[in-house]
């Protein structure tokens, strides 16, 4: 088990030190998911009301925009380096790399979105710092993270990854999105937590579906 964790920690840590030197995934997620706010915010001219409708489709279209494209870039790196093979033949579970892989999407999922708060905060003139939304995103990124790094997996090894991973991995994420759309309306609409309650259990019952899942396919994706 020491080890496990040993060799998950390795992994992450190697992706944050590259993105840090990098930055790749963070500039261009943030300008991406920043740009289609601003400009949301300046097609639909809302009104208060209608605000509160729409603001949370429209930030859960920049948060999946935004995931989408860090997923898409999660193997690149060691697939275009030669790499991803020098991984698969250390002595290690393919479940460990997985997890690795699968923490290292949420963190620059997660930075992402706490920069992303602000600026949704500022252009809809809504708050978005209330504990009920913040636990519908963080418990919906982990599910985003959990199957997309799966399929970020399984894109990678295709001629046009950029376009195979959402046409594969957004159909099988839909009913997180659509749990955190109803979710997060209920919320900012100032519901209780029994309003918000149905999109909750859906987020929950898909990301333990894919947390238990996700591994197991992923050891067979990557014997391929």
């Amino acid at each position: 088990m020491t080890g496990f964790w040993s060799t998950v920690a390795a992994i992450l840590w190697k992706d944050i030190i590259s993105e840090l030197r990098g930055k790749d995934i963070v500039t261009s997620v943030l300008g991406f998911a920043i740009l289609s706010l601003v400009i949301f915010n300046f097609a639909l001219r809302p009104s208060p009301r209608l605000t509160l409708d729409v603001a949370p489709g429209i930030l859960w279209v920049a948060f999946t925009f935004a995931g989408v494209l860090g997923l898409t870039r999660a193997f690149v790196l060691e697939k275009d380096q030669g790499n991803l093979q020098g991984l698969l033949l250390t002595p290690t579970g393919r479940d460990a790399l997985y997890v690795g892989k699968m923490l290292a999407s949420l963190v620059f999922m997660l930075v992402s979105e706490v920069i992303l708060l602000p600026v949704f905060a500022i252009l809809f003139n809504i708050s978005p710092f209330q504990p009920g939304l913040l636990l519908v995103i963080f418990l919906a990124t982990v599910g985003f993270a959990a199957i997309g790094t799966l399929f970020s997996a399984m894109a990678v090894n295709t001629r046009s990854r950029e376009i195979m991973l959402p046409v594969m991995f957004l159909p099988i994420v839909m009913p997180i999105l659509i749990g955190s759309v109803v979710a997060s309306a209920n919320i900012l609409d100032g519901g209780g937590w029994s309003d918000a309650a149905r999109g909750i259990h859906i987020i929950i019952v898909f990301d333990v579906l894919s947390l238990v899942i996700s591994p197991l396919l992923f050891e067979h994706i990557m014997q391929e």
